[in-house]
């Protein structure tokens, strides 16, 4: 018998058994897809960071960026004292229209008053305003809701506004919250009034409200019209009152008002033709503004606008209804400012007045919300990064496969 090869010998000694090999191997492969889970893992979790970043910007940080950029317009002192009278700063805002039972669609309303409550959130915390005023159509459809609809949206509205108590928040009635003449009446003008304690006269820091309902100065001596109208005649005779010398005229010594022209609020704007003469971002659409206003349905008669103007003889007024912006001058010297819409389902660039107030003076400045498209092309872009991203992680993943899959063929055809 011939002595065993040692080469032979060596080799057997080194070979690995079969079931040793199959074992280390299907440990590489439990290694491989280990990876591959957690790299899927990782790459789920970075989507995720992105979406709530995204979230996070459109929905919260995108209000603090735009607000903080709106300042308080500066009055200057009077001309013959360098004392600063004091300055009354008020935050006005129009036509919010939160959505009711009939009309709204739930996600509408989740979305468009999400938005506003929002940007009135951010604004009091970054502006501190002292007093808000609101001109109407808070609601869209309290001109017919039910009591247990009007409970429900009167709860949501006082959600989405509320303020801290340092902070004055007034009201006037629009179409919407109480009806147009011909579907006004007492029950809904009192259940706007009792929710929202609604007066006719606010003064503060020397400068003097007047809070008009505009729907009720139809002109027909209806029942509220005529009670409006008495209204507004005693409230002119107490601020021209404010104007005489104490104890001179008719007036008498009694408490007066602070001697200063007033501010007129309401909800329809005075008389204009049309918006053909109004610009700016926040204006009518172009083919929108030469179409004739109706009187009483889009601005008040030139009748009841006379009669305001001759009774307050105000040094401004400031309305809503249009949805739009528009500056006009009435008889040369009043200036009217229409505050457009505060619901971006009324306009893609929402804004509200800042006015900065003494007894004498004033200055206003516009403040923009976030623009719709803005937030709506962020979060497209956002959709299509992440649909990049995945496919291109897609790919990696299914190659292994497809080449694992080619092999088996090859293998199989021989």
């Amino acid at each position: 018998m011939g002595s065993p090869d040692p080469a032979k010998a060596c080799e057997g000694s080194l070979r690995i058994p079969e079931h040793q090999q199959g074992a280390k191997q299907r440990r590489r492969g439990w290694r491989r897809q280990g990876f591959r889970l957690l790299e899927r893992s990782s790459l789920l979790w970075k989507l995720m960071a992105v979406i709530f970043a995204a979230l996070l910007f459109c929905e919260f940080s995108i209000y603090y960026l735009v607000i903080f950029r709106c300042h308080w317009p500066e009055v200057a002192p009077p001309a013959h004292s360098g004392e600063q009278a004091p300055v009354l700063r008020a935050m006005v805002l129009a036509d919010t229209h939160l959505l009711g039972e009939v009309q709204g669609h739930w996600l509408d309303k989740l979305r468009r008053e999400w938005q506003m409550e929002r940007a009135f959130q951010t604004a009091l915390w970054v502006l501190q305003p002292e007093v808000i005023f609101i001109l109407g159509d808070i609601f869209d459809e309290g001109k017919w809701s039910s009591p247990q609809a009007w409970a429900d949206d009167l709860g949501r509205f006082q959600k989405m506004f509320r303020h801290p108590s340092h902070m004055q928040l007034k009201v006037v009635a629009g179409n919407h919250d109480i009806g147009f003449h011909y579907w006004m009446s007492s029950y809904t003008v009192q259940r706007f009034e009792k929710a929202f304690s609604a007066e006719r006269l606010f003064s503060q820091k020397g400068v003097n409200f007047v809070m008009v309902n505009s729907v009720a100065m139809e002109g027909d001596s209806c029942s509220i019209c005529a009670v409006a109208e008495a209204e507004l005649l005693e409230i002119s005779r107490l601020l021209n009152c404010s104007r005489e010398v104490r104890g001179s005229g008719p007036c008498g010594a009694g408490q007066r008002l602070p001697p200063s022209a007033p501010v007129l609020l309401q909800h329809y704007p005075l008389y204009r033709a049309s918006d053909a003469n109004c610009s700016g971002p926040d204006a009518a659409p172009p083919e929108e503004r030469s179409i004739p206003f109706k009187e009483r349905y889009d601005a008040l008669s030139q009748e009841a606008s006379q009669k305001l103007l001759w009774w307050f003889r105000p040094r401004l007024v400031l309305s809503g209804h249009t949805h739009s912006a528009c500056e006009v001058l009435h008889s040369g010297r009043i200036r009217e400012l229409s505050v457009p819409s505060f619901s971006w389902r009324n306009r893609n660039n929402p804004s509200f007045v800042m006015a900065s107030l003494t007894s004498h003076d004033y200055a206003l400045s516009k403040c923009f919300l976030p623009q719709e498209d803005t937030v709506l092309a962020t979060y497209c872009g956002v959709a299509g990064l992440l649909a990049a991203f995945g496919l291109a992680h897609a790919g990696r993943w299914a190659l292994p496969f497809l080449s694992g899959w080619t092999a088996l063929r090859t293998h199989r055809a021989r």
